[in-house]
């Protein structure tokens, strides 16, 4: 699959942690995926840890030894264990390895441990606030990009864990984008949900 995205120009590739037989995903088995799969993909390789869609949560141990691979070059975590992040920073610093939060959720506290950006669902709808977030982190303005961290979390909630996929195509269409239909097995989201989700980016300052 990997050789199929690079035909079709990708830079890099997500690669998320195989999950149907949870039971056998055991570090030895991550460890062994992962390298086979960096070692023929013509294209770089980003980790990309989900526990809450696959149930597994990549080990530290696994992420170290992944990082000193070549064609590794970073990991996507979506399970918001700050400490977790600042320690992979620190253990990894000397590999060529970034470490990228998986949810606006935890964007600035994931900057303040060494993380060097997101790969973001929010960002679809919210994507300048989201760059607003790294700028004002960068800049120093730390009590405003504080802010700005605060009213994410519940937009980020709302289209993520809450409403999920439905709710975000929703939201995408409130602000130009095009969100489409939603493909089953996922059902489209009623009134009383979407009135929800509008309430809450109102509320926080992103829908007048």
């Amino acid at each position: 699959m990997t050789q199929k995205m690079a035909d079709v120009g990708a830079k890099a590739a997500l690669v998320v942690t195989p999950c149907y037989y949870k039971g056998g995903m055991n570090n030895t088995a991550l460890i062994n995926h992962y390298t086979k799969v960096a070692d023929t993909s013509p294209i770089p390789v980003i980790l990309y840890s989900v526990p809450g869609n696959t149930a597994i949560d990549l080990a530290p141990e696994v992420i170290i030894k992944l990082s000193e691979h070549k064609n590794i070059i970073g990991l996507k975590d979506s399970g918001g264990d700050i400490g977790k992040l600042g320690s992979l920073v620190y253990a990894t610093q000397k590999n060529d390895f970034q470490i990228l939060a998986g949810s606006a959720s935890f964007l600035f506290p994931a900057y303040a441990v060494g993380c060097v950006g997101g790969v973001l669902g929010l960002a679809n709808v919210l994507g300048k606030a989201c760059c607003d977030l790294e700028q004002l982190y960068k800049d120093g303005k730390m009590e405003e990009a504080k802010q700005l961290q605060h009213r994410l979390i519940a937009p980020n909630m709302a289209v993520t864990k809450r409403f999920g996929v439905p709710g975000l195509k929703v939201a995408m269409e409130w602000f130009g984008y095009y969100g489409g239909p939603t493909r089953s097995p996922l059902q489209p989201i009623g009134q009383p949900d979407i009135d929800i989700i509008r309430n809450v980016f109102k509320s926080n300052g992103f829908l007048d």
